[in-house]
This record gives C-alpha cells, sequence and structure tokens, in this order.
C-alpha cells in the first residue's frame, strides 16, 4: 500500500526514480557534453565548441545582471577580454620561457615589465582573470548606483568605458602589442595547446565550469538575494523605502557578473590562441546581449542556449555565405525578436501554458526559481520572512 502511494506521488510531480524532469535534462545534457561530443567529434568542432561554451558562460553573467536585475549592461564584452588578457600573459610567458615576448622586443622592451612578472604562475593569473573585472565593475558600479544612474544611462556608461579601455589597450604597443593583441601561446600547464587530449581536457573543463556557473546562479536566483534582485528590477525605489541599500545590491551583482565573465574569458583564450582589443570592444559586448536576448532573459538556460545556438548558426551560414552572412544574421535575429518577444525559453514556456503542459518555470533544473514578473510586494515580504 505504502509502495502505490509514493509511486501514486511519484507519477503526480512527474518525478522519475526520485529526480525531477528538469534535474533528468541537465544530467542527459552532461552526459552527451562530457562523454558523447568528445567521442563524436573532430578537434576542430570540440575547439569550436568549447569556444561557445565560453561565450555561454559570460552569457550566464549578463542575464543574471539584466534577466534579474533589470540592469543592461553593454560592457560584459570588457570584462570578458580583461579575463583573457590576465589567462594570456601567463600562456605567454610560458611560451618564451626565460626571455621576453616576442613583440616587446620589435618594441625596443629590453626588460620584462614589472607588472608581467607575478603572471609565470598560473594560479595569479586565473585569480586575477576573476579579480580585475571584479574590482572594475565593483568600483564604477558604486560610483554609478550611488549617483542613482540607471536605465539607458548605465547601458551608455557601460558602453562608454568598453571603448575607452579598447582604446587605451590598442596604445599599448610596447605592453600588450597594441591591435595586434596577445599571440605566441604554445602550452598550459606545460602540455602542447595542438594536442588532440589538451583540446579535450580544456573543453571538458570548460563544461565543467559552465555547470557550476549554472547551478550556482540557479541557486542564487533561487535565495533570498534572487528575490531581492527581482524586487530591484521591478521597483528600485520601494526596495529601497523598506529599507534596503539597492547600491549595495546592484554593485554585488554587477561585480559578479564580471568575475564570471572574466573566468569565461581565462577559458577562452587557450582555445583560440589570441586575445586583442577587438574582442573586447562595443560590438562584442552587444553580441552578448543578442545572445541572451535571442535565449530568453530572464531565463538562465535561455541564455546558454541563445550562446550556443547564435553561434553556432554565425559560424554555419558564415561558412556557407561569406558576402551575405551578416545580412542573413540580422535578418534572422530581427525576425526572431518579432516573432518571439519573450526569446526561444519564453516563448515555450507560453505556448506550453497555452496547450496546458505543466511548465514551472522556464529555467532548469533546482527548486525555488524566482519567476520574472512577481509582485514585488510579496517578493519583499518573502525576503523579510
Amino acid at each position: 500500500m505504502t509502495m502505490v502511494k509514493q509511486q501514486s506521488n511519484s507519477t503526480r510531480t512527474g518525478r522519475i526514480a526520485g529526480f525531477s524532469p528538469h534535474t533528468l535534462i541537465f544530467i542527459a545534457c552532461a552526459f552527451v557534453l562530457l562523454v558523447l561530443l568528445p567521442i563524436a567529434l573532430s578537434d576542430f568542432q570540440i575547439n569550436l565548441l568549447g569556444r561557445f561554451l565560453t561565450y555561454a558562460i559570460v552569457a550566464l553573467g549578463l542575464d543574471l545582471l539584466w534577466g534579474y536585475t533589470g540592469m543592461l549592461s553593454l560592457g560584459q564584452g570588457l570584462f570578458f577580454g580583461l579575463g583573457a588578457y590576465c589567462f594570456a600573459m601567463y600562456l605567454n610567458l610560458e611560451a618564451v620561457g626565460d626571455a621576453m615576448p616576442e613583440f616587446m622586443g620589435l618594441y625596443g622592451v629590453t626588460e620584462l615589465p614589472g607588472f608581467w612578472q607575478p603572471f609565470h604562475s598560473p594560479v595569479f593569473a586565473i585569480l586575477m582573470a576573476m579579480v580585475v573585472p571584479t574590482v572594475l565593475a565593483g568600483v564604477v558600479g558604486f560610483m554609478i548606483f550611488r549617483s542613482r544612474v540607471q536605465g539607458v544611462y548605465f547601458s551608455i556608461i557601460t558602453q562608454a568605458l568598453t571603448a575607452i579601455v579598447a582604446l587605451l589597450l590598442i596604445g599599448q604597443q610596447r605592453l600588450i602589442n597594441g591591435t595586434n593583441g596577445i599571440t605566441e601561446m604554445r602550452t598550459i600547464f606545460g602540455l602542447r595547446l595542438a594536442d588532440h587530449g589538451t583540446k579535450i581536457g580544456l573543453f571538458i573543463a570548460t563544461v565543467i565550469v559552465l555547470g557550476l556557473v549554472y547551478l550556482g546562479c540557479r541557486w542564487l536566483v533561487g535565495s533570498r538575494f534572487g528575490r531581492l534582485l527581482v524586487a530591484v528590477r521591478d521597483d528600485e525605489n520601494r526596495v529601497r523605502f523598506m529599507g534596503y541599500n539597492t547600491v549595495v545590491i546592484k554593485t554585488l551583482v554587477f561585480m559578479l557578473s564580471a568575475a564570471i565573465a572574466g573566468l569565461a574569458g581565462a577559458l577562452f583564450v587557450p582555445q583560440v590562441g589570441i586575445i586583442s582589443p577587438k574582442q573586447l570592444d562595443i560590438v562584442a559586448s552587444i553580441e552578448i546581449v543578442v545572445w541572451v536576448a535571442f535565449g530568453g532573459r530572464g531565463s538562465l538556460i535561455g541564455a546558454v542556449i541563445g550562446a550556443v545556438v547564435v553561434n553556432l548558426g554565425k559560424s554555419t551560414i558564415s561558412t556557407s555565405y561569406p558576402d551575405i552572412w551578416q545580412l542573413l544574421m540580422g535578418a534572422l535575429f530581427v525576425g526572431v525578436v518579432l516573432v518571439f518577444p519573450k526569446g526561444i525559453v519564453g516563448s515555450v514556456s507560453d505556448l506550453a501554458r497555452r496547450f496546458g503542459l505543466r511548465w514551472n518555470s522556464p529555467t532548469l533544473p533546482l527548486p525555488g526559481a524566482v519567476e520574472p514578473g512577481l509582485d514585488v510586494s510579496e517578493t519583499v515580504s518573502s525576503v523579510k520572512g
């Protein structure tokens, strides 16, 4: 009798062997990415997919900032690029050994600059890949939010910051090779980047980091702090009047999104072998916004889907139609936004509800997620409770 009752409860809740469907989907995706694809794909395809997954990581950070907190940043490409530059410095130094990077000799530099010295350590490089973007976001964000700048003005300031830093990097030929960027990378932790095993290792590391960042973001948006983010997005003034310091809240989430972007940049650069100011300019930041909008903001899984699908489409179309691929991609994006204004995940969620299918949230897989659109009074009350 007890077993029958347990089976009945499992049927009603949609659980299979004690796991929710969302959790099973997450496990299945992990199995495909970690086990099947490394066997089935070529080195080139694995490298390309690994790069797309680093884009998915930075898209998660933007979705946390834009989708859940309502702040559209046009500077995520900057944080992504800074993280990539920090780790590229380590890769460059490992490639040249005790010598200086080759480009420095071309510009008359006779001694390795002091700020390059600590980047002989991979641990220091990885830490700086997250610390540098985080500190920059913290300083800039605190000044912006303390002045109660919000909305489109916040977007303009982050866009201007991105342009300024990109121009500064272009002018630093002697220190970081200017427009050409850092290119001389041959090994990572003593392993050749061109080897099959190294490429598989980098891909698996990217998948694991993506999974951990996704789960961390899911936990965060399902927590009291996550509900507070949604409350700030829906009615910041009311949250402030209820005694919360919205400057600190917004600065913290801005810093977190920058740290995620920097970590993604550190995973990106060894798989590509180059980082230049072009890869952290305004266009790069706008592309990240496109990924999140395409997949569906406010639904973390949408950010992942958008980043992978858009870049996969970009790669396929540019190969097949090299002369007009940009026009085709632009037309495709405009069409999708017009037909599916909530993004892919949001539209699928609406369609499921229309047909009476159970759809608790447009996100996966942890329980207790905050769904965009909650009444701010209920949200803040739940935080205080």
